[in-house]
């Protein structure tokens, strides 16, 4: 087997943040530098001794780090980064996702969340200072990845479900989170915003862009199947992107196992083809949108 540095410097980053160890932590438990550690999550070559320990270090299992089998993230931060590095090389998306399509929000949308994940932050008493470093981190790679979608411009077919919709215009952006009534009104305007957006964009149908209304039952899980020129890759995901990073309880799953990627491409093709789009899906959203004015 050739062992693909870039690849294992990527995920090695990745584990890194979802350990919650810094890396000049990790670099004196291996017995390098930080700069050696760098140099592996930039694609330098390592030592398969030297994979072992860090896989022993980062509680997971060597293959994972050598790309084999499932990768598997409890931690927002994690996952969010593992996703930013195969969206680099991705030609299309195919989602089946909660209210949005982060990649497609405003920029007024990662203004807002951020200033919720301050009013929280101020929140935290002694641990102010560890949260503010964590956000400060989600942020940072949610809008490199969306830097990196301007770009690119991969293709894009998004899926939303009413359910989700109505709940994010009942309730605005980062629900989860406890801001001031202040806030919590620019949340609501904000989620307004994203859904109009959403609509314009399938009424005009831009080149690259589709996006799909569920109607029925809302779907159970959240996913993704990216594809790229040599590759595929299925990221299941249970964190909201709108939620504190430290709050969420789950899993996160990403493979490239060709039984799991078809299993979900059916589901995606199957709700694809029930759902709402173009002018009829635009007229259902907007009429969310005056329901919750209403």
């Amino acid at each position: 087997m050739s062992m693909r540095f870039t690849e294992i410097g990527q995920q090695l980053r990745a584990y890194r943040l979802e350990s919650g160890l810094r890396a000049e932590e990790i670099a004196a438990r291996l017995g390098v530098s930080r700069a050696a550690l760098y140099r592996y999550e930039k694609g330098e070559v390592i030592k398969l001794d030297t994979i072992k320990r860090l896989a022993e270090l980062l509680k997971i299992s060597p293959l994972s780090l050598l790309g084999i089998g499932v990768e598997y993230y409890s931690r927002p931060i994690g996952y969010a980064e593992r996703v930013r590095q195969i969206e680099e090389t991705t030609d299309q998306v195919l989602q089946l996702t909660g209210p949005l399509c982060y990649l497609t929000t405003s920029d007024s949308y990662d203004a807002t969340l951020a200033a919720a994940f301050d009013e929280a932050v101020e929140q935290a008493g002694d641990e102010r200072v560890a949260m503010r470093s964590l956000t400060e981190q989600v942020l940072g790679i949610q809008i490199a990845r969306k830097r990196m979608y301007t770009m690119r411009r991969p293709s894009i077919i998004a899926m939303v479900s009413i359910a989700s919709v109505r709940r994010l215009l009942e309730d605005g952006i980062a629900s989860g989170i406890a801001v001031s009534d202040r806030l919590r009104r620019i949340c609501r305007d904000v989620a307004v915003k994203e859904i109009e957006n959403i609509a314009t964009l399938m009424e005009t149908e831009p080149m690259g862009l589709q996006f799909g209304l569920l109607t029925g039952v809302q779907p159970s899980s959240s996913f993704k199947i990216l594809r790229a020129r040599d590759r595929v890759s299925l990221a299941v995901n249970p964190f909201l992107p709108d939620i504190y990073p430290n709050s969420h309880t789950g899993v996160a799953m990403i493979t490239g196992a060709d039984e799991a990627v078809a299993a979900h491409q059916r589901v995606a093709e199957a709700n694809w083809r029930d759902a709402l789009k173009g002018s009829v899906g635009a007229a259902r959203l907007r009429q969310l949108i005056a329901a919750a004015a209403g």
